[in-house]
This record gives C-alpha cells, structure tokens and sequence, in this order.
C-alpha cells in the first residue's frame, strides 16, 4: 500500500498492484486496473516513487532503500 493525500488534505492508502497508470494533467491522476480514475494532490513524480519503494520491499525486503526513497 502506498500513502497518497487527496485534495482536501485527507490522507489514504491505496494497493500499488491496482495501479494501471499515473498521468499528469496538470493534476496528478491515477487509473486502476478496473478503469477507476483517483485525482490526489500528490506530484507523479512522488506517486512513482512510492510505488518503485512499495514493490521493492515486497519483492526483495533485504534489499536497503536508499535514504529519501
């Protein structure tokens, strides 16, 4: 799971696995797999991150993130 803010300020967590696509339009804008769009008031470039983070711990835990990742 990864945290993500919505517009409002609430905080949530949604499944990286359920992610299809991460687009900026200027708003950042989340597809999942079953075609539901999420606006969140996080940068892409902060999304992707913390998906690549969030299948590097599930994938290899012994693996060590580099600090600001």
């Amino acid at each position: 799971m990864i945290q993500l803010s919505r517009f409002d300020g609430r905080e949530f967590y949604l499944n990286a696995d359920m992610i299809q696509s991460v687009e900026s339009t200027p708003d950042t804008v989340i597809t999942l797999i079953n075609n539901v769009k999420i606006v969140v008031k996080d940068k892409t470039e902060i999304v992707i991150q913390r998906i690549i983070q969030y299948h590097r711990l599930v994938r290899n835990p012994e693996l060590p993130l580099k600090s600001g990742e």
